[in-house]
């Protein structure tokens, strides 16, 4: 065996460097994804989220009923965000997702409190995720013996061993507060997601790669209707993965439906055709199916961290809640989950529908834009 040539050696470190040059988007996704996933994991993620929306019906005007609330609002779990007159107001806030708690303090509280006759609040979680709510729930167990020390003092203090009032907790959506169902259901955006996006990229430059492309290019088709026949095969394929997932959901891990097939019917295409023209969109711009794999990655390792599938979403800060809102994913979880765990329809998953819906439209529009560029 010969020995080692040190000038062919840096003779191919060169030819490597070359070869880095002339490939500028890989080394900088190279260097750029593990500097967002720092940024992510360290600032973005938060696996006990504080600072909950909440929403508050106070009947009793009494000093109590604040002390309560201001106890409450010191435990860092929970932001009051509305203050509303009546029940409906505030099942209304906690079914849109608005709120994360709802709590009631009866007209009765201060009266009962004093009399040391049993008071109590109710406090309404939306639990259909129940990581989000768990560290909130569990710092309730102090709040009787804390929010009243400053006002119950002489006769009013109550028994040493009895609590001024008790906290009632009503677990919504998820009463058993288990993560499959809130886990098998945003798996569905997620499998789609991976599968879809990154099949349609591959595929239409795995053509661009073999020639086939060429063939193609030359002909009277429109890049609209190139679009549309490439992406009308895995259209079917989508539909038949999220018969087979939710299907498995019900027979395996018994996630109930509680909700609309209409509103899930129209979430699920929406985000098919979405997730295939975003596929498309990147076959465009991507050279080969390396780059075609690793830009299908960079989109979607944001949709797992930060749409709310793997971490609580209200857990994470303002910013990264912006980035997660324009990322479909988000969305159509909200879909998802919102028809199977919360009953609702249409109407009451129009924000999200329509979010899908403006993601189809911008990014067709892009993809075939970017087709008839190449066209050209």
């Amino acid at each position: 065996m010969s020995a080692i040539s040190v000038p062919r050696v840096f003779a191919v470190l060169a030819k490597e460097f070359t070869q880095m040059r002339r490939d500028p988007l890989t080394l900088a996704r190279m260097l750029v994804m593990p500097v967002v996933q720092l940024f992510l994991f360290g600032y973005a993620i938060n696996a006990d989220p504080k600072h909950l929306p909440t929403g508050v019906l106070v009947e009793d005007r009494g000093t109590l009923a604040r002390s309560t609330l201001s106890a409450l609002n010191a435990t860092g779990y929970f932001d009051i965000k509305n203050v509303t007159r009546s029940p409906a107001e505030l099942d209304r806030l906690m079914a849109m997702g608005r709120i994360q708690f709802a709590v009631t303090i009866p007209a009765d509280f201060t009266r009962r409190v004093v009399r040391h006759d049993n008071g109590q609040i109710l406090v309404e979680a939306d639990a259909s995720d129940p990581a989000a709510t768990g560290g909130a729930i569990a710092a309730l167990a102090n709040l009787p013996a804390e929010a009243l020390s400053h006002d119950l003092k002489g006769p009013l203090a109550a028994p040493p061993a009895a609590a001024p009032f008790q906290v009632v907790v009503h677990r919504r959506y998820n009463p058993e507060s288990i993560s499959a169902y809130n886990i098998v259901p945003g798996l569905l955006g997620v499998i789609l997601s991976m599968t879809l996006v990154m099949m349609t990229s591959l595929g239409v430059t795995r053509e661009v790669e073999r020639g086939t492309m060429e063939n193609l290019l030359a002909t009277p088709v429109r890049p609209l209707e190139v679009m549309s026949g490439k992406l009308a095969p895995y259209v079917g394929v989508g539909l038949l993965q999220a018969v087979l997932i939710l299907t498995l959901a019900r027979a395996l891990f018994d996630v109930p439906f509680e909700g609309s097939w209409d509103a899930l019917a129209v979430g699920l295409s929406l985000f098919i055709v979405g997730s295939l023209a975003l596929g498309f969109l990147i076959s465009t711009v991507a050279k080969n199916q390396l780059q075609a794999m690793q830009i299908s990655f960079f989109y979607i390792m944001p949709s797992i961290l930060l749409s709310g599938f793997m971490f609580p979403f209200a857990g994470m800060p303002r910013w990264a809640q912006i980035i997660g809102l324009a990322i479909p994913v988000t969305h159509f979880l909200r879909v998802v989950r919102g028809a199977m765990l919360k009953g609702h329809g249409v109407l009451e998953l129009w924000p999200s529908l329509g979010a899908l819906g403006v993601f189809v439209l911008v990014v067709s529009t892009f993809a075939v834009a970017r087709y008839r560029t190449t066209l050209d």
